[in-house]
This record gives structure tokens, C-alpha cells and sequence, in this order.
């Protein structure tokens, strides 16, 4: 009985500690949107910015993790299936995600430096739009696409890892929720 009180109160801190990190993704998304315009250097992928995908990961972390920190709270088997099933989804796009880039590599930096001399383009027929010159001349600052892609090729094993840690603590949380929405279950709770 003391294990799974400790358990539901890991688990506990454990979705807060990534709800408040959520929040705080979630709130430099915002700020970031609303100081700066960001404009995308991909015109093919216009929505695809810096501030986009931290409002969005800021969004779905903050969900998730609100759904397990109460779940586990409360021991509410409703809320606990619905963190177990979402944490899954998420695995599972996170794992198609780099299975896809991992298979289609060549074809994915192709279309990136194609879109990528497009847009330069478009920005030098286009001078009124600042946002988009000064997003150009950061890029040329750091370098062009190959020091990108070198960059990303000898940080491939640390993003390998990074995934992988990621996958682990999902796991983690699916297996938690499962053994405490189990035991409720045995204990006869049933749903609240």
C-alpha cells in the first residue's frame, strides 16, 4: 500500500514539474509571438517558426501532464487511461516522426535546400518584408545549409539519445498510470 502512495505522489510531482516546464514553453511561445515577428525562411512551410513550435509543445506538455498530475491526484481512472492513451500517441508520432526523417534523409535536405534558395530569392525580390531579410542575414551569420546539416549530422547521436530519453520516461508514465489505474480498479473505486 506505501509503494503505490509513493507512487501516485511521484507521479504527482513528476506531471507538475513538467506542467510548470510547459507553462513556461508555452509562455515564451506567446512572448515570443507577440514581441517579434517571425517570419519562416521556408516558403514552403510558412507556419513553421521558432515561436509556433513552442506554443504548440508548450500546449500539449502542459495537457498531458495536467491529465496525469490529477489523475494520480484524484485516482481517477478516467483521467489516468486518457494520460495513458495520449502519452502513447505521442510516443508513437515520435517515433514515426524520426523514423520518417531517418528513411527519407536525402530527399528532406534536398527540398530543405531547394525551399531554402527559393526563399532567398523571394526575400531579394521582396525587400519591403524586414522580418524575413533579418532572418537571412542571421542564417548567414551561422553559416549556410551544409554547416547546418554538418551541425546536425555530428549532433545525430545526441538527438539519438535525446529521443530515446524521452521514449523512456513516456514509458515510464504509461507504466505508472497503468499500475495505479490497475489498483484502482482492484480496490473497487471504479470511475469518480
Amino acid at each position: 500500500m506505501s509503494c503505490l502512495k509513493c507512487l501516485k505522489y511521484t507521479m504527482c510531482l513528476v506531471n507538475f514539474i513538467f506542467f510548470i516546464c510547459g507553462a513556461a514553453v508555452f509562455g515564451i511561445g506567446i512572448y515570443l509571438m507577440t514581441s517579434t515577428r517571425f517570419s519562416s525562411l521556408l516558403p514552403s512551410l510558412e507556419a513553421i517558426n521558432i515561436a509556433n513550435a513552442l506554443f504548440i509543445i508548450g500546449i500539449i506538455i502542459t495537457c498531458v501532464s495536467f491529465l496525469g498530475f490529477l489523475g494520480a491526484l484524484k485516482e481517477n481512472r478516467c483521467l489516468l487511461i486518457s494520460f495513458f492513451i495520449l502519452l502513447f500517441i505521442l510516443m508513437l508520432a515520435e517515433l514515426a516522426v524520426a523514423c520518417a526523417l531517418l528513411m527519407y534523409e536525402t530527399q528532406i535536405g534536398e527540398f530543405i535546400n531547394k525551399d531554402l534558395k527559393s526563399g532567398l530569392e523571394s526575400s531579394i525580390n521582396h525587400r519591403k518584408n524586414n522580418t524575413n531579410e533579418d532572418d537571412w542575414d542571421t542564417v548567414q551569420k551561422t553559416g549556410c545549409f551544409d554547416k547546418l546539416k554538418n551541425a546536425f549530422d555530428k549532433n545525430l547521436l545526441n538527438t539519438g539519445i535525446g529521443v530515446i530519453v524521452v521514449c523512456i520516461i513516456e514509458v515510464l508514465g504509461m507504466c505508472f498510470s497503468m499500475t495505479l489505474f490497475c489498483h484502482i480498479s482492484r480496490s473497487g473505486l471504479g470511475y469518480k
